[in-house]
């Protein structure tokens, strides 16, 4: 498979292609997957989001991965660093969106942490961080499993809409000391 970016024990990430359009919609089309931004995709909107991802690619290099599982095959989700602007000030963070199937077993953990590796490693961040809506309790027990902190929490307007997000926040120096030798 080309374009494959990063691998764990169990997942297989790679660069989202247009000809994953059935994939990444069965994920952002479902209301339950996405009650953090409140609402599903239609047709059109799963098509911009894709063309996007694929433009950050061009632009910076990465975005959101399409991420299978390593022995079926099977799309888990999309996840991986994003850059974040938020109140004018640039971060790199993480994000990730499970299929449903996918939830309760590790899995967003295991995508959260390769991404981290990722921003350190690869994209040599000193900080990555993560947006989490105020109600979203999975996303926040994945962050605190990986050592991320709530350091501050602000508004984000989203379709018109504002959200609470809270962010956490790990820094390359305590990411070295728990989860990799450096």
């Amino acid at each position: 498979m080309e374009n494959i970016i990063l691998k764990t024990d169990r997942l297989v990430f790679r660069k989202i292609l247009k000809e994953d359009y059935s994939e990444i919609a069965s994920i952002l089309q479902d209301i339950e997957v996405m009650y953090a931004w409140e609402k599903a995709f239609s047709n059109e909107e799963v098509k911009l989001w894709i063309g996007e991802n694929i433009k950050r690619y061009e632009n910076e290099g990465y975005s959101y991965f399409l991420v299978t599982e390593k022995m079926s095959g099977k799309t888990v989700g999309l996840a991986g660093p994003l850059i974040e602007n938020i109140n004018g000030e640039k971060f790199i963070g993480i994000a990730y969106i499970l299929k449903k199937e996918f939830w309760n077993k590790g899995y967003a953990t295991e995508s959260a942490k390769a991404c981290i590796s990722y921003a350190f490693n690869e994209l040599k961040s000193d900080e990555v961080i993560a947006q989490i809506r105020t109600n979203n309790i999975n996303s926040k027990n994945v962050a605190k499993r990986l050592n991320m902190k709530q350091v501050d929490k602000y508004i984000k307007i989203y379709d018109k809409k504002e959200m609470e997000h809270l962010i956490y926040s790990i820094k390359r120096e305590d990411y070295f000391e728990l989860f990799e030798e450096k």
